[in-house]
């Protein structure tokens, strides 16, 4: 095991104690908690009333995921309706779109949902020394499950887990061919003045891409968010994933994005990604929905 291995698992191993402390004063005997609704009894097949319902949480528009659930019983469709990502690194330029990708969530438990990420249509031009190439069409499924361990329907902070796999179901080498799988902790804390922050550590097991061996890749990720006006919100990010494959460049990129909410169960959003280092896209702005029922 390399120093640089060592040291990215020991700050991930370090970030998470940090998250996991920031959001220890949350206390499930206080009295704001010990005075709401007990929702534990609703399941899948047992409907949480819509009066009982929580205040709508998305895992969109940033990249760093919510601590929070779906309300049991329910689903919940987030989704791009378009996604433009360009790259140019001196020999080769690429350009891509993805076009309606779908996370859809269904609430199991209380504090406990399944997602199924349905990457709809892909599609990918390269060009290198004059040379183009196009690929298109579906790309690879992945299904998560969430559980919160805290602050789903009240508290100043929220704390959950997030493990995942991924299945090679893409068309046209789209995709790497192989079952990768991770896991992610997902803050949130609830700051002065209107501010929301959001934190996220990620730990990937992938397979390299020279070789049938398998790496790790390590993701932080912090944003601020905050209402404008109304029923208008922006938020800031900082993203970061290391890759521990010999050879592979670190991944930074700072975000911005709005969010705007028609009502209760409907969400508009918009934002860009934009690369900071050399190994990440120069650009990726987006359109994007969400709503339940």
């Amino acid at each position: 095991m390399t120093k640089f291995y060592k040291a990215a698992s020991c700050g991930w191993l370090l970030s998470c104690a940090i998250l996991a402390s920031a959001a220890e004063p949350q206390n499930p005997a206080n009295s704001e908690a010990s005075s709401r609704p007990d929702k534990s009894s609703y399941n899948l097949f047992n409907p949480t009333p819509s009066a009982l319902m929580r205040e709508m949480n998305t895992d969109r528009p940033d990249k760093t995921e919510s601590p929070y659930t779906v309300d049991a019983g329910h689903f919940q469709l987030e989704m791009d309706l378009v996604s433009y990502t360009h790259d140019y690194n001196g020999s080769e330029r690429s350009s891509s779109y993805a076009i309606a990708p779908v996370n859809l969530k269904l609430g199991l438990l209380n504090d406990f949902d399944l997602q199924v990420i349905l990457p709809t249509w892909n599609t990918v031009r390269t060009e290198e020394l004059g040379r183009v190439e196009r690929r298109s069409g579906f790309g690879d499924v992945m299904t998560r499950f969430k559980y919160n361990f805290w602050g789903n329907d009240s508290g100043k902070t929220a704390f959950g887990v997030m493990p995942f796999v991924k299945y090679p179901t893409s068309q046209d080498s789209l995709g790497n061919n192989a079952v990768e799988a991770g896991i992610i902790l997902p803050v949130s804390v609830e700051l002065p003045l209107g501010f929301g922050l959001g934190a996220m550590s990620e730990l990937d097991f992938n397979r390299n891409e020279a070789n049938h061996g398998r790496h790790v890749e390590i993701i932080h990720s912090v944003t601020v968010s905050r209402e404008i006006i109304g029923n208008l919100e922006g938020y800031v990010e900082f993203f970061s994933l290391v890759n521990t494959e010999h050879g592979a460049g670190f991944i930074a990129t700072f975000d911005a994005g709005l969010g705007y909410a028609l009502n209760k169960d409907w969400r508009l959003d918009t934002g860009v990604n934009i690369g900071l280092t050399r190994a990440a896209d120069d650009v990726n702005p987006f359109v994007g929905l969400s709503f339940r029922f």
